[in-house]
């Protein structure tokens, strides 16, 4: 079924970022008044209890519920621009008439569920290859991407509310396995998206509670390395860990942290990898 290597993660590790960060959502939404769970997101069209009906779509799909059926064609609305988007609004339309309580109840319920279904799974069914919006990969990694998916929506709501991550929430599990999704992405973004010649060394610094150095070499593909094997990178990127997840993410970067993009060598390949650093579909 997969035509690369497939990615193989330890299932403890990840089922501990993905409960955690369900645990923070769960806190955060709890006891949120009604005009705050109106308050409108980062996302278009989505407000924080379309934030939450969306993770309880995607859940409930993932144990095996239908998507429920709208009362209007939801492809045709302006921030839908895909198949993966109209399930997904398919979800927040019908939950959108509920308390925001409501909802924040059916997430717990469908995450308890979950939890007990992976606590469960066994080895070589996490391993084995599945279709995740990555192309054909192990579930275990198909679960980091819903890491990255889930710890991203809480970003998204602590913007909606004014709350942003301190630099301790920041230094959790969730926060390191999203990232380690957003940088296994870069080889797509420097080689395919941004064009960089073969040859390129691109080394992406980033900084504050996030920090750590990506580095992607163009050697007929492009792919990430752990060094340039004594090479100096020909192009570099240096922001904010979370600035780069806003910027993986397609959302706007956060007022709360530093904005600065600092690129150096070659800055025509390095500003289109910034320009390109949205990947999620």
């Amino acid at each position: 079924m997969a035509d690369r290597p497939v990615t193989k993660l330890d299932k403890s590790v990840v089922l501990s970022g993905l409960f955690a960060v369900w645990d923070d959502i769960e806190a955060l939404a709890g006891g949120l008044s009604e005009t705050e769970w109106l308050s409108a997101s980062p996302l278009p069209g989505w407000d924080v209890k379309a934030l939450v009906a969306h993770m309880v779509g995607t859940e409930s799909f993932l144990s095996g519920v239908a998507a429920p059926q709208p009362d209007i064609d939801v492809s045709a609305l302006g921030h839908v621009h895909n198949d993966i988007g109209t399930m997904n609004e398919c979800w927040v339309r019908h939950l959108s008439a509920e308390s925001g309580a409501d909802v924040l109840k059916r997430f717990k319920a469908i995450t308890d569920e979950r939890r007990k279904v992976l606590t469960s799974l066994p080895n070589d069914e996490w391993d084995a290859v599945t279709v995740t919006p990555a192309g054909p990969e192990s579930y275990g990694r198909f679960m980091r991407i819903r890491v990255f998916d889930c710890w991203m929506h809480e970003q998204d709501i602590r913007t909606a509310l004014g709350r942003p991550s301190s630099d301790d929430e920041l230094a959790g599990a969730a926060s390191g396995l999203a990232l380690d999704e957003a940088a296994a992405t870069m080889g797509y973004v420097v080689g395919k998206l941004a064009k960089a010649p073969d040859g390129s060394r691109v080394q992406l610094e980033l900084t504050g509670p996030l920090a750590r150095t990506i580095r992607v070499k163009v050697d007929g593909r492009a792919q990430v390395v752990d060094d340039f094997g004594g090479q100096e990178p020909t192009a570099m990127v240096r922001l904010d860990g979370l600035q780069f997840t806003r910027l993986a993410g397609g959302r706007p970067m956060c007022p709360a942290r530093a904005q600065d993009v600092e690129l150096g060598g070659d800055e025509g390949v390095a500003g289109r990898v910034v320009d390109h650093l949205n990947f999620v579909i």
